[in-house]
């Protein structure tokens, strides 16, 4: 089966119906599988080597997410090669994603992509994300593979303006453990744990979704958390 058939059957197995029906869509995440299989030749911007397990573990793996996060303002911390970010981007034109990512060669990257995919709702931020400046509170700070969850909050807690209460922290994890779990600490708290199906891939994942809360607003949540 070639990659553009694959890719159309297994749009059709996840929820967001936009998926099969934007052919745009489809084309685009062909054009940036191919660009990074063109890519990683020389810069080795990912471990995964052929376009079919690309397809699979790298793009399905991403696109499993969209229907669980908010927008329309993403924040993609240690992007990589544009994981999650990137096919957040072609799936949700009408989003604002800013891939962080410090690597010198993996950024030229990210700038290619946002010019030979046209995606002009991606904005590539070449910084260590502790370093990081964004104009607005994200509706959504994702990562994929990046860190633990207290090191994910820690380098990025920076991003959220004081008492902003619809911002969300969401790790894309295999599993995670729960030592790694009780990382987040008051004044976080674990929203939501998501188990997800990733078409073609039989592995475990999870979508941990964490969110901030205030004693003032909510000591109710704050008390119980604490107990």
């Amino acid at each position: 089966m070639n990659p553009g058939d694959a890719l159309r059957q297994n749009l059709s197995a996840l929820k967001y119906s936009a998926f099969e029906q934007d052919e745009r869509m489809r084309e685009r995440i062909i054009q940036y599988l191919l660009l990074i299989a063109k890519w990683n030749r020389q810069y080795n911007l990912t471990a995964i080597r052929t376009v079919e397990d690309m397809l699979y573990q790298h793009i399905m793996d991403s696109l499993v997410a969209v229907e669980y996060i908010n927008g329309p303002y993403i924040v993609d911390v240690g992007t990589g090669a544009g994981l999650p970010g990137i096919p957040i981007a072609i799936a949700r034109p009408d989003w604002q994603v800013t891939l962080s990512e410090s690597n010198q060669k993996k950024t030229a990257f990210l700038q290619q992509a946002k010019i030979e995919l046209a995606l002009d709702n991606v904005v590539v931020m070449a910084k260590r994300i502790e370093t990081a400046v964004v104009d607005q509170s994200p509706d959504t700070i994702i990562s994929r593979a990046y860190a633990s969850l207290g090191d994910f909050i820690r380098t990025t807690q920076h991003l959220v303006k004081p008492r902003e209460i619809q911002s969300r922290w969401v790790a894309m994890k295999g599993s995670c453990t729960q030592q790694e779990l009780d990382q987040v600490i008051s004044p976080y708290v674990i929203e939501r744990k998501i188990p997800l199906t990733v078409p073609g891939l039989s592995a475990q994942r999870e979508l941990i979704v964490i969110r901030r809360i205030f004693a003032a607003e909510r000591p109710d949540l704050l008390e119980a958390h604490r107990a």
